[in-house]
Formats: C-alpha cells, structure tokens, sequence
C-alpha cells in the first residue's frame, strides 16, 4: 500500500534502511556524461538544474523504488553532474526522509557543504485544514526536517502554498497578466495597496515569515522564503512582507508551472518580484506543468479537456517530427531556456538515473543551440495547439 503523501508533525516516522555504500552499484550509468558542465546563478549561487525531490513520494513512485538504492544512485549522479541543491517538503510524503538517508549514505564522497537544502513548512495534508502556519508548529516542523535531513541548518525554507491561507484576494484563474496591468487593484496590486492586511489569513503569513526570521537569527534558517502557484498572490504577499516591519524584503521565491509551454506568464511577473517586491532569488519548477506536458498526465491535473486533448497532440506532434525524448523533451528544454533568459535555476522532478541524464542533455542542447532551429518551430507549434489555453492559471491545484 502506499505510503500517505504527508504526515503530520508527531507521527510515527518511516525508516529507510540502505546498504553501504560500496554495496551500492556505480556503473556506467551512474557516471556523468562528459560534456558542458553546469554553472551557477543568481544571488545564492544555485545550479541551473535544481534536483526535485517530490519523487522521492508514492505521488510519484510505487514504494518499492523509495525503499530501493534508486534514491541513492540518483542523488549521487545529480551531485556528480553539479545539482547541488535540492527541493523537499514537509508535504512531499516520506520525501525529506529518503532524501537525507541518500544524502548521509553519501557523506563520505559529497560533505553537507557540498549542497543546498530547500525545503518548505506549514503543510502537512491534501485539505485546507492540514495547513499549520503558527509560529509553534513553523518551528518544530523545520527542526522535524532537520532531523530527517541529517543537518543543523536549511539553506532555504519556503512556507508552502501560501495561497490556501492568505486571505483571498482578486480572480483565482484565468489570464492573470491583467494582474500587472488594468486589474491590478482587483488582485490587491495597486499603487498604496503594498501594505495592507486583507484579513486574518494575510496575518498568519506575516506571522509564519516573522518566525522563520527568528530561526534565520539562529543560523537556523539561512534564508527565508514562500512558494506558491498564483503568481498574483505571491507578488501581493511578497509586497505585503516589504511593507511590513522590519520592512526588509523576502530572500527568495518559488513560483510553479508558469514557466511553460502552455503558460510562461512568470516572464512577465519575474520584474515585478525583482524591482517592486526587492525579492533577490527566483526560481521556477515544473517545466513539464504538474504532468501536462507528458505522455501519462496525472488524473487529479486540472487541466480542462480541451486542454487535454492538446497536449495529447502536442506529443503525437512531436513523435511523428521524430524528436528524442518526445514532447518531454521539448517542454523541458523550453523551461531551461526561459530560466536561462530569466537567470533563474529551473526546479526538475528527479525520479532515477535516467532522468538525471535526460535533464542534463536536454540542458546541454539549449545551451549549445543543438537542432535550434527545430527546436523553436516545435515550441511555436506547440504553443499554437494551446491555442486560447496559453497563459491560462488555474485556481491552485
């Protein structure tokens, strides 16, 4: 049976017991292509490609695999191949858990100094009320991850999907870029809106972020964040955080499937998160749009069927023009690209060696320009398949 997606702060915890590490194998497989290696960007020096460990969740795997040295291997090739930080959560199941058993089993060839750990706090369950932002359960949820972790400090920690306990403000989907233009007031955005408290939820983020700065004042924390999928929201938030005493700006934020082929409105809010926000690091995830953008798109996907059947022949698109690694490949070779024009690190789902190769070649071929030409016509192509879908947000999944 598989292991619940979270549990919450008390609960017995999963064990995961791996062999030594020379009991492990290290074949070819588990050996860096040679090629262009990654570099860093952006303020906190992350890698372009950073190594999401939600896979390491029965969301994504049977638990044969997570109980495997699947986990191990792959870790181990990512940190070969220079993914030194990683994505978690509290949320993301026995996550935390896997990931720092691979990481102490690793120890002796890749030290804690030779990574960054990201992860996030104050959810802990599918429904709204599994959300815990209180400044008591912020700090013993990050000393739960840094126990999981095997760390005495996070080099980031987000609050988690900060739009299920902001007060609500402005439309929840649709074309969001009205947000930064005609519409701003609607979505809380407009000029001397910067400082207000909508209602108690927008009071319990404030509060959450003001306890993650105390742990940052510990050496704890290094630093402070908060993820999401509205873009609207998080730059409202963002702003609110600004124009709150101390009045000091957010480290870094995390925004999720706007970085796409179907929706890359992040281009556009990525300025505003910069200048009007002061925000210093970004990043995006989900080039593959929560599974949209695959052959085996998830059954909880809110994507309409209309935009279904797009992206059904978006890939049949892509396997009749012959392209390796089929629309997959295309899709995450378009999210390094805009991440590349952004300068920000681009978070990829994980699961195996193969996928850490996959992600690297599809990295190296953006960079070198391979096959660009067609590269480009299929995007174009595919984004007109999307048709009035492109740029589309959902309400949060």
């Amino acid at each position: 049976m598989a292991a619940p997606l979270s549990a919450p702060l008390g609960s017995p915890q999963p064990v995961f017991a791996l062999p030594p590490l020379e009991a492990i194998p290290d074949g070819e497989e588990d050996r860096p292509v040679v090629g262009l290696p990654l570099s860093e960007v952006g303020p906190m020096h992350l890698p372009e490609i950073v190594f999401g460990a939600a896979t390491f969740s029965a969301t994504y795997n049977e638990d044969s695999v997570i109980a495997s040295d699947i986990p191990v291997r792959t870790t181990r090739l990512a940190l070969r191949y220079g993914i030194n930080a990683f994505d978690t959560s509290a949320y993301y199941g026995p996550s935390e858990i896997v990931l720092g058993t691979a990481l102490k089993v690793l120890e002796p060839e890749f030290p804690r100094s030779s990574y960054k750990l990201m992860t996030k706090c104050g959810r802990y369950g599918f429904s709204q009320a599994e959300f815990d932002y209180s400044p008591a359960t912020i700090r013993a949820s990050i000393q739960r991850s840094l126990e999981r972790l095997h760390t005495d400090y996070l080099d980031t920690v987000y609050m988690h999907d900060v739009e299920f306990v902001c007060t609500p403000v402005g439309p929840t989907s649709g074309h969001h870029l009205a947000a930064l233009a005609d519409k701003r007031a609607e979505y809380g955005l407009g000029d001397g809106q910067e400082g207000k408290v909508w209602g108690p939820g927008d009071q319990k983020v404030l509060d959450a972020v003001a306890e993650l700065r105390k742990l940052q004042e510990e050496g704890v924390v290094k630093h402070v964040g908060i993820s999401g999928y509205p873009l609207p929201t998080l730059l409202r938030l963002a702003l609110l955080v600004l124009h709150t005493p101390p009045f000091k700006p957010l480290d870094v934020l995390l925004s999720y499937s706007h970085s796409n082929l179907q929706n890359s409105t992040v281009v556009e809010f990525a300025p505003h998160f910069r200048t009007r926000a002061k925000i210093p690091q970004l990043l995006t995830a989900s080039p593959l749009n929560m599974g949209l953008l695959t052959p085996r798109l998830p059954q909880w996907h809110p994507a309409t069927p209309a935009q279904r059947e797009a992206a059904q022949r978006a890939a049949k698109l892509c396997e009749s023009e012959g392209w390796e690694g089929g629309l997959p490949n295309v899709a995450v070779g378009y999210g390094f690209r805009k991440g590349a024009e952004l300068d920000v690190p681009v978070v990829v789902g994980l699961s195996n060696p193969r996928e850490v190769h996959e992600s690297v070649r599809a990295w190296r071929e953006i960079r070198e320009g391979k096959d660009e030409a067609k590269r480009v016509a299929l995007e174009e192509q595919i984004v007109g398949i999307f048709g009035d879908s492109v740029g589309w947000s959902w309400s949060s999944p």
